[in-house]
């Protein structure tokens, strides 16, 4: 799915700014540079999209950390809403849609 080709920019107010390091200790910087890196899957989130369109993306930090990002695109830019890492069923997902795309 191709989202991200104009949005390079990342909103970051008083509602999102510290949510995801409080709940699931994810910085800001390790979110943004999560866009960035190879390995990662789209999806939009057709059960949480009832007031905006949000999307899901799955993938690893440059460290190697697996997180589960949803955000939205608001203005062209990326404003996230959840970061944290995947849990057991996500990372099966997310290591067989990997697999699926190196044959």
């Amino acid at each position: 799915m191709k989202i991200l080709d104009k949005t390079v920019e990342f909103e970051w107010d008083k509602g999102n700014v510290d949510k995801s390091w409080l709940k699931h200790k994810v910085t800001n910087k390790e979110s943004e540079e999560f866009f960035f890196g190879k390995e990662k899957f789209i999806f939009k989130d057709k059960l949480h999209s009832y007031k905006e369109e949000r999307f899901r993306i799955f993938g690893k930090t440059k460290n190697r950390r697996q997180l589960l990002i949803v955000f939205t695109i608001r203005d062209e830019k990326i404003r996230i809403i959840s970061a944290r890492d995947m849990n057991k069923k996500e990372v099966k997902f997310y290591e067989k849609k990997i697999n699926s795309t190196k044959v």
